[in-house]
């Protein structure tokens, strides 16, 4: 069983920052690629980043040059600098992960429960 914990959300004025943090625990050889997802209230699940297990990154056109993605290999943790919040960006972040039982053994895909991110003057 794997485990994703998230933390970081919570309230912040239009311009300001946030930073959400994720922990993958549990039985697997390694995590390899991480993410953070999103859903806004009527709106589908979409990307906002990924970055592989050797530090390539991708970002949702909406937030780049504003959120950075960064990960821990040595502590399996995926983290998301998020700067220039905007009222657009609300809504429950997700993040995700694709682990490996063995070497070469697929062991799935992960989700963390979901952390809310307000941004609201």
């Amino acid at each position: 069983q794997v485990q994703l914990v998230e933390s970081g959300g919570g309230l912040v004025q239009p311009g300001g920052s946030l930073r959400l943090s994720c922990a993958a625990s549990g039985r697997f050889f390694r995590v390899d690629d991480m993410g953070w997802y999103r859903q806004a209230p009527g709106k589908q699940r979409e990307l906002v980043a990924g970055i592989t297990a050797g530090g390539i990154t991708n970002y949702a056109e909406f937030v780049k040059g504003r959120f950075t993605i960064s990960r821990d290999n040595d502590e399996n943790t995926v983290t998301l600098q998020m700067n220039s919040l905007s009222t657009e960006d609300t809504a429950v972040y997700y993040c995700q992960a694709v682990v490996m039982r063995s070497f070469y053994d697929y062991g799935g895909q992960y989700w963390g429960q979901g952390t809310q991110v307000t941004v609201s003057s």
